[in-house]
């Protein structure tokens, strides 16, 4: 499943993997975010996810070239984590929008585990 953006010269197709691995890039790079998490199957409990995962932390929906993401990740402690959702959601803006140049609608964060070192 992805997205399709056509012109008289063409078309463009972009799966919902590639605007996952966008959006998880700019997530892991902003400051407090030890990483993306993804549910187990078996357990039930949240696991950090390696870097060739990532994509596996996000959920996307588009509909009418919009995009709708969620966004699963694991915290630092001691971090502000209201600042760290801000920044994750205009890094993924920016970066998913430049990109595919298609518009973000929502972008939810969610915080499963706070990493103690």
């Amino acid at each position: 499943m992805g997205t399709e953006v056509c012109n008289n010269k063409g078309a463009i197709r972009i799966s919902n993997a590639v605007i996952a691995k966008i959006a998880g890039y700019a997530t892991t790079s902003c400051y407090g975010v030890v990483g993306m998490a993804a549910k187990s199957g078996k357990d039930g409990i949240w696991k950090l996810l390696k870097v060739e995962n990532m994509d596996k932390g996000i959920k996307v929906k588009v509909e009418d070239n919009v995009i709708d993401l969620g966004i699963y990740i694991i915290v630092e402690y001691g971090t502000n984590i209201t600042m760290i959702g801000e920044s994750i959601k205009e890094s993924v803006k920016y970066n998913v929008e430049k990109f595919t140049g298609m518009t973000l609608g929502t972008i939810n964060v969610f915080v499963e585990s706070v990493r103690v070192d």
